[in-house]
């Protein structure tokens, strides 16, 4: 018979687990146990050569430090703002991977994990906690770790679906009292993006089922879709932006064929209301990446729309969304997973949605990408572009149409540049037929 009872430890005795060596999994998203990392962090005199492994880490993590650069290399899959610079200098790297891909990489020892560091809900009576907001990898990381750290925090929402775990198979449990970290964007109204929100929109038919991430354009896109009707969600994750749509029973899930009357992501980010919201919420369902960013678990629902934004769209199509150059920014996470199970969706539109220009004034469509950036969905995949000044499909378009179509929807004040390459490489070095 299990013990539902938690034997908890300190911080300190809990990171004690950690070896010289070990690789260590740590829990990203809104669940991000900063508490316990910045605990481990601090043993940088004590342990050395310890790989850190992450997916979107959040929160303050005091990882500056000589002492921590020296003895602590973080191997990123998706890069977060908080530790940007660190992936980016001679102590950090970027694992590109699909976010599909990833507990298959835990669980065949692609990535044998020694730790993993989590955070969990309260324990209900017969035990059971949950990982909250944040299920994507993690649950093939506690499945996988050697050993799993976790600390238990009464913050933390109770959320149904994979991330459901009896405290006996935590090895040492810590507790804090810790607010999750809220993700939020401006409400202010932004012409740009309430034109590409309409845009997108247009595309969007009754009964569609939804993929789309946080940020000003899903907000938008979400504003415009009031007078839509049994839409369903699907995706990789969710924010604040869904909730009106639900309450005011335009998101009803009905038309799905898979999870139908249940909101489906891998991770949620947003607001104490959205925390709140999800909390032994029995419509919503946080699965597991494998099985959310399977394509062929996504094309099994009809009218998939999947909204995915980029850094740049060269004129063939080739879309960066996760570097600037050689400089890494983010990561693939599940952009390719969705707009390739989108296509395949019967009636589904895959579409990269994105401001014409960068706040700088720079053109996002260009005649090359930058050297060194990373094409994350390639011109073979790419299907909708939208940008506040219209939306083309490219599909099914040779190089040249594309060109055309793309700078159609470009900046004006860029548009001229963009003509003048499209003369470069279409026209003018085109070598002649044999007449």
């Amino acid at each position: 018979m299990r013990n539902n009872k938690m034997t908890v430890v300190s911080a300190e005795q809990a990171v004690a687990m950690v070896q010289s060596g070990d690789r260590v999994f740590l829990q990203g998203g809104a669940a991000t146990p900063t508490y316990l990392i910045n605990t481990l962090l601090k043993r940088g005199g004590e342990i050395t050569n310890v790989e850190l492994v992450s997916i979107s880490l959040h929160g303050q993590i005091d990882w500056n430090h000589q002492y921590v650069l020296n003895n602590f290399y973080l191997n990123s899959l998706f890069v977060s703002q908080n530790v940007r610079e660190w992936v980016n200098s001679d102590r950090g790297e970027y694992v590109p991977a699909f976010l599909s891909e990833i507990p298959a990489m835990f669980r065949n020892r692609i990535l044998p994990l020694d730790v993993a560091i989590v955070q969990i809900s309260m324990p209900d009576e017969n035990g059971y906690c949950t990982l909250g907001p944040s299920v994507d990898v993690v649950a093939s990381a506690v499945q996988c770790a050697k050993k799993v750290i976790a600390q238990v925090n009464p913050n933390m929402p109770r959320v149904f679906g994979d991330g459901v775990f009896h405290v006996s198979q935590f090895d040492a449990i810590v507790t804090c009292d810790d607010e999750l970290t809220e993700v939020m964007y401006s409400s202010r109204e932004d012409e740009h993006f309430t034109k590409i929100g309409n845009h997108v929109a247009s595309l969007i038919d009754d009964g569609a089922t939804l993929q789309m991430g946080i940020g000003h354009i899903p907000d938008a896109v979400l504003s415009c879709l009031t007078h839509h009707q049994h839409l369903g969600i699907h995706t990789e994750m969710f924010s604040d932006g869904v909730i009106p749509l639900i309450e005011k029973g335009i998101i009803t899930n009905e038309r799905k064929k898979l999870n139908k009357g249940k909101t489906v992501s891998s991770f949620v980010l947003g607001s104490k209301k959205l925390y709140k919201f999800i909390d032994n919420n029995p419509v919503v369902r946080c699965l597991e990446s494998s099985y959310v960013n399977d394509r062929d678990i996504i094309r099994k629902n009809p009218n998939v729309v999947a909204i995915n934004s980029a850094i740049e769209v060269d004129i063939t199509g080739q879309v960066c969304a996760d570097s600037i150059g050689t400089y890494q920014y983010s990561g693939i996470g599940g952009q390719m997973d969705f707009m390739r199970g989108a296509s395949l969706s019967e009636g589904g539109k895959p579409i990269i949605a994105l401001p014409s220009v960068t706040d700088k004034g720079v053109s996002r469509i260009v005649p090359f990408l930058k050297q060194g950036a990373g094409v994350v969905t390639t011109r073979g995949h790419i299907h909708y572009v939208a940008t506040e000044y219209g939306v083309v499909n490219l599909y099914g378009k040779n190089l040249a149409q594309r060109a055309k179509l793309l700078i159609s929807i470009a900046h004006p004040m860029h548009r001229d540049m963009l003509e003048k390459s499209y003369y470069d490489r279409f026209v003018k070095n085109k070598p002649m037929s044999a007449s």
